[in-house]
């Protein structure tokens, strides 16, 4: 059990402190290649991101939709690879020290590299925590209890169909905070309703004080701004990935206008985060 803070505690104290909730944005590692997603993710908290989850490119990834799965394509045929990755965060850590930076993906790649090869040099590059999405509850012996015996946070996700039973198993050795998918379906799917989003957010609130950010179909800022409403956070992965894709052009990569429009798209989300500001008690429960 994580008993001392870290970067994503010590982030939603200061949000809690502010009294809003978090923009949490995905990118592909990788996407286009590593030399512009580099410049992506350097910008990142300049644009007003808060937490940073990054994909590890996999070449199944079966909870995503199609614009992340042609990213971590073309992540993939640049020559991307967890080792990588890894550098990346690494390198960011060299200018910043506290945006916590979260990797999201699939077990094949972890399982590759070796657990705990994995887990040591993930600790040595700086990343905070694991959002592993084929991993179930049952085998957490395999990533999960060892990556929270490292010091980094494993994080779940719950769906609308996460029923109060499965809730406690699923919930048992999470840390560092939720991720509610608020439409049962792919990344990229339309969003959940608003009322919804805060019903399951009081529900969760009754078993566990972690913060909960919602994800899956949010675009916009104005959607945005509706999550937070109700929610610690709201994450936006699709609509970024895709306004990356829209800017590569004839050979395979970005210019930097192109970096600096993504940068520009996403400081618009962020800024749906900062519109309506309330208390946020500790433990994440608004």
């Amino acid at each position: 059990m994580i008993t001392t803070p870290g970067r994503i505690e010590r982030r939603f104290a200061n949000l809690r402190a502010e009294g809003r909730a978090a923009f949490v944005s995905f990118i592909t590692a990788g996407d286009p290649n590593i030399e512009q997603s580099e410049k992506i993710l350097a910008g990142l908290p300049a644009a007003g991101v808060d937490i940073i989850e990054l994909g590890m490119p996999f070449t199944d990834p079966m909870a995503d939709g199609p614009a992340i799965q042609a990213a971590g394509l073309r992540a993939l045929a640049a020559g991307q690879t967890l080792r990588k990755t890894l550098g990346m965060v690494a390198r960011f850590r060299r200018t910043d020290n506290d945006t916590p930076i979260v990797l999201m993906g699939y077990y094949n790649p972890i399982y590759k590299y070796g657990v705990d090869a994995f887990l040591a040099d993930a600790v040595a590059a700086g990343v905070d925590g694991l959002i592993v999405v084929d991993l179930p509850a049952e085998e957490d012996a395999e990533l999960c209890e060892p990556a929270v015996a490292a010091g980094i946070r494993f994080i779940r996700l719950l769906t609308p169909t996460t029923d109060d039973k499965r809730l406690e198993r699923v919930i048992g050795n999470c840390s560092g905070f939720l991720y509610y998918v608020s439409v049962t379906g792919i990344t990229g799917a339309a969003k959940g309703a608003q009322g919804a989003v805060g019903a399951a957010r009081k529900r969760f609130a009754a078993k566990s004080d972690l913060p909960v950010v919602v994800g899956f179909g949010i675009r916009t800022a104005d959607a945005v701004a509706e999550i937070a409403a109700v929610a610690d956070g709201a994450v936006v992965g699709s609509a970024i990935v895709d306004r990356i894709a829209n800017n590569i052009g004839p050979s395979g990569s970005l210019t930097d206008d192109g970096v600096r429009d993504v940068l520009g798209f996403v400081a618009d989300l962020a800024s749906g985060v900062r519109r309506t500001q309330q208390p946020i008690a500790a433990g994440g429960a608004r």
